[in-house]
């Protein structure tokens, strides 16, 4: 059951970025800011393209690594469940209410395989990817040891070139081995293509989809022909979800990024040549700054430095202004470009996080506004869950 934040006895400022009720403009910084309309529209839209495509979405909990945010995709978009990466996020998810989760990764350690055998106890179906013959017989004995059942995909290589197998003959034999496995059942296929999904152009994703499409199909008529059905067969992200969704192969997308939204991933083009978060999805995700310094004229220094984000995709954008641009950063400090000298000290910006996956991961909460209000505080649920 998700249990909802006390607020009683923490301070703004100190224990919290703001309360609800608060104003908009009182909020402190930096902190991570939710358009709660905006991410509401995306979550709707993304639900009603997969029941249009007929498949189903497993939302992917390691973007914003929150309760809250996962239930939201459950009750407005339909969500079948959730993905994330490591046994301690999919335990939060789990305690949270989500009864749904799979681990799309492997999970090799013995003590991980013993947390993981224990989640079905939670009330959630459990699910990991498996590349390797030898962690099958490790995931089996900790099911049993545990009186649960682990359901396993077999993980396909389809380009991103990271975990999984390359052969329809491979995942037949892994497919087989668990399926004779005590306390193990076989779920089908996990197959993402991760390493497309920021490529600029449509015609140019496509083309990389249209190999993993290939190599999931013969995999998934290699494992009809031994007699095994695959219940799950899942990938698909922002970048691509609707080749995934209409490939009549995958049944089951894993997008995450599309909730909130980035500056990496609004670069991206659609099919009409037109960037992503200009019609497709909204931005519903910033990082809230204010300024804190403007001695030089055509320079303000902002309180969103290295600290409050991830750069890793490039530097973020300055939401809805082209007059002020944000230039660079340090640990604690963000340099923005004010040629005009517009900005005034204690302005607050809204920035589109380069990133968005890293950026939430070193913030503890969620603010949702509304209309210039303070509607909700969300903890980041799992931040610091990575192992």
């Amino acid at each position: 059951m998700n249990i909802k934040p006390n607020f009683e006895g923490l301070e703004v400022g100190y224990d919290i970025p703001a309360l609800p009720g608060m104003d908009e403009a009182d909020i402190q910084t930096p902190c991570l800011v939710l358009d709660l309309d905006a991410l509401e529209r995306n979550i709707a839209k993304m639900g009603r393209f997969a029941k249009e495509m007929g498949v189903r979405h497993r939302v992917h909990g390691k973007m914003h690594k929150s309760v809250d945010v996962a239930l939201l995709q459950e009750r407005l978009g339909g969500s079948c469940g959730v993905c994330c990466q490591k046994v301690s996020e999919a335990e939060i998810f789990a305690r949270g209410g989500i009864k749904d989760v799979l681990v799309s990764n492997q999970v090799r350690d013995l003590a991980k395989i013993d947390r993981l055998a224990r989640i079905p106890k939670l009330g959630a179906r459990t699910i990991c990817c498996v590349d390797d013959v030898a962690n099958v017989a490790d995931l089996s004995a900790a099911a049993v040891k545990h009186g649960t059942t682990i359901e396993c995909l077999v993980e396909i290589d389809c380009g991103a070139g990271r975990c999984g197998v390359t052969s329809t003959a491979a995942v037949v034999a892994l497919a087989q081995a668990i399926n004779a496995a005590k306390g193990l059942k076989f779920a089908g296929i996990q197959a993402y293509q991760g390493a497309m999904q920021h490529m600029d152009k449509y015609e140019d994703r496509k083309a990389k989809i249209d190999l993993a499409v290939a190599m999931v199909r013969d995999a998934v008529e290699g494992l009809k022909a031994v007699g095994l059905e695959c219940d799950i067969v899942g990938g698909g992200g922002t970048g691509s979800y609707y080749f995934e969704g209409n490939s009549g192969v995958y049944n089951e997308l894993q997008c995450g990024s599309y909730a909130f939204m980035d500056a990496d991933y609004g670069r991206i083009l659609d099919k009409d040549g037109k960037r992503i978060d200009q019609g497709e999805w909204e931005n519903a995700l910033f990082l809230l700054t204010s300024v804190m310094s403007h001695a030089k004229p055509d320079r303000a220094i902002c309180d969103a430095g290295l600290k409050a984000q991830s750069v890793d995709s490039g530097l973020p954008v300055v939401f809805g202004r082209t007059d002020v641009k944000y230039i660079k950063c340090s640990d604690e400090h963000g340099v923005i470009d004010d040629p005009q000298g517009v900005l005034r000290v204690n302005d607050k910006l809204r920035l589109v996080p380069g990133h968005c996956d890293p950026t939430c991961n070193v913030h503890d909460w969620y603010v949702g506004v509304r209309g210039g209000k303070v509607e909700v505080l969300w903890p980041v649920s799992a931040r610091g869950k990575a192992f």
